[in-house]
Formats: C-alpha cells, sequence, structure tokens
C-alpha cells in the first residue's frame, strides 16, 4: 500500500468518527432515555405497567400506520406541531412513563423526534424515553410483527 492510499484512508476513517461523534453529540437523550423495538413490544403487553406512547411524525405517517394505542398530538418538527404536543403535555403528570417516537426516515435524519424530546425533557418529564427506529415505522416496528393500527 503507498503512502499516498495510507493517507486517504486515514483521511477518510477521520471524517467517519468525526461524522459519528458529531451525531451521538447530536441527540439530546442518553442511552438510558432509549428503548428498542422488542423491549418496548414488551412493556406493551402488560397494561398495568405499559407507557404512554406519543407519535410525533407527520399525521399521514400516522394515519396509515402506528404503534397500537399510540396517540398523536402534533409534529415535533413543526412550531404548530410542537405547540400542540406542548399543550397536550400539560395535561398528564410530568412522573407518565412516557415513550416518543417518529420513524419518517432513518433516526439519523429524523426532523421531529429530537425538537419533540428536548421540549417535553424542557417541561420536566422525568420517565421520558425515545423508541429507536433505526431505518423507518415500517423496517423497524411493522415488518418484524410488532402490533400496529392503521386509521384515526
Amino acid at each position: 500500500m503507498s503512502f499516498r492510499h495510507s493517507i486517504r484512508l486515514l483521511a477518510r476513517f477521520s471524517i467517519m468518527f468525526i461524522s459519528l461523534a458529531a451525531f451521538a453529540q447530536s441527540n439530546p437523550w442518553n442511552e438510558s432515555q432509549t428503548v428498542q423495538p422488542a423491549a418496548l413490544n414488551k412493556e406493551l403487553a402488560d397494561a398495568k405497567t405499559a407507557p404512554t406512547v406519543l407519535f410525533v411524525g407527520f399525521g399521514r405517517l400516522y394515519t396509515a400506520g402506528h404503534i397500537k394505542g399510540a396517540q398523536f398530538h402534533g409534529s415535533g418538527g413543526s412550531p404548530d406541531g410542537l405547540a400542540q404536543i406542548k399543550a397536550w403535555a400539560a395535561s398528564i403528570p410530568k412522573s407518565t412513563n412516557l415513550v416518543i417516537y417518529c420513524g419518517c426516515c432513518p433516526m439519523e435524519r429524523c426532523p421531529n423526534v429530537r425538537p419533540a424530546f428536548t421540549a417535553l425533557r424542557e417541561m420536566g418529564f422525568t420517565k421520558l424515553r425515545v423508541l429507536i427506529l433505526q431505518t423507518d415505522f415500517a423496517k423497524d416496528w411493522a415488518d418484524p410483527g410488532f402490533p400496529y393500527d392503521k386509521g384515526q
């Protein structure tokens, strides 16, 4: 391997590492404030301890398919949607076990979940988590066979 080729590889790995580090820093949540699809599905099976699930994506996607029992009160990516989410959230206890998700696109590009998480955290929710849908709702929730509803 030539010296020039080695430098190019090193530059590519450096850029990739910096990009990954920037992504990790851009999330307003930490690891303990996340939940994976299989774990959430298991939690939802216990009616006594099931979390409240809030869809924070686009209304049209909620209608196309959403986690069984999930609520929609606005899109986290717009000022009007955030205002609707905050108005709804103001009416529930800050200790509510609350899971938010979007699933419109790959997690790193989602325009909805980060603003919604930040707003709810700033409101004082103490049991707030994000459902990690790495690719999208269809691939990470529906395709594995987890329950979902259409319509509403």
